[in-house]
């Protein structure tokens, strides 16, 4: 087991049931960590602190709105979480939007809203963590890319949103450099196709199609993007950074 005891741990985009997030933050909270919920869905924010402190944990969860797109609003979310708890160890940014559009049909303001949310939103949010991190001398920042980002396209995006993941890789990379003697690692998790409610909707044959392209012959299953993040945020990987980790049953293999 992991341990988390005393960490403050944010999960954005954690407020939908339908996603990883929800996952993600309910394996911290079981690990012992304070996790912040940080979702612009209200309601959603209390359905998932609800769940998680109600599967009686050593952790808790603790929710905040936000919107990662607006500065305002993170500085707001920091300095929620440094009046109340006084430390920011991990960050996962998880949240994240797509849109199933050709290049042919999409519009620059698809493009716009696609990289606020998945490159701009979590550049926003990661820098004012890391700034807390680095007074600390101590931080761990998990971001979500996706298989979409290195073999060009998936199920459920279109180019933007490969384009924007492939963002989120580039940009970590980097901060790893910047901030690895701060004690801080920036590392990422690159999901192929996860069992959510998105793919149980899908029609029988483009299951099949999409099951054929996979080694291992099904779809992930949230716990196992969450366990990788888990240990990627974890004081045992400590040396471990700059690097993503592909979690998609062989569809792509770099």
């Amino acid at each position: 087991m992991l341990e988390f005891n005393n960490q403050v741990v944010i999960v954005t985009g954690a407020g939908s049931p339908k996603g990883i997030g929800r996952t993600i933050a309910n394996t911290f909270a079981r690990q012992g960590a304070t996790v912040i919920v940080a979702d612009i869905n209200e309601a959603g924010i209390q359905d998932t602190c609800d769940f998680i402190n109600g599967q009686g944990h050593s952790g808790k969860a603790d929710g905040k709105v936000v919107n990662v797109t607006d500065k305002a609003s993170v500085d707001e979310l920091v300095k929620y979480i440094m009046e109340k708890y006084g430390r920011i160890d991990v960050l996962v940014n998880n949240a994240g939007i797509s849109q199933k559009v050709t290049v042919e049909d999409m519009t620059v303001d698809d493009m716009k809203r696609i990289f606020s949310v998945n490159m701009f939103g979590l550049f926003q949010i990661t820098q004012a963590c890391v700034a807390e991190m680095k007074k600390a001398k101590y931080g761990r920042v998990v971001s979500l890319s996706s298989v979409s980002a290195k073999r060009g396209g998936g199920v459920f995006g279109g180019a933007h949103y490969s384009a924007s993941k492939a963002g989120v890789l580039g940009f970590s990379k980097n901060l790893a450099r910047e901030v690895a003697a701060d004690g801080i690692t920036v590392n990422c998790v690159a999901p192929g196709l996860i069992n959510t409610e998105i793919w149980k909707s899908l029609p029988a044959d483009l299951v099949k199609m999409v099951i054929d392209g996979i080694p291992a012959g099904r779809p992930g299953e949230t716990q196992e993007v969450a366990d990788t993040i888990v240990f990627l945020a974890s004081k045992e990987a400590s040396y471990i950074t700059g690097e993503d980790i592909d979690i998609n049953g062989g569809s792509h293999m770099d």
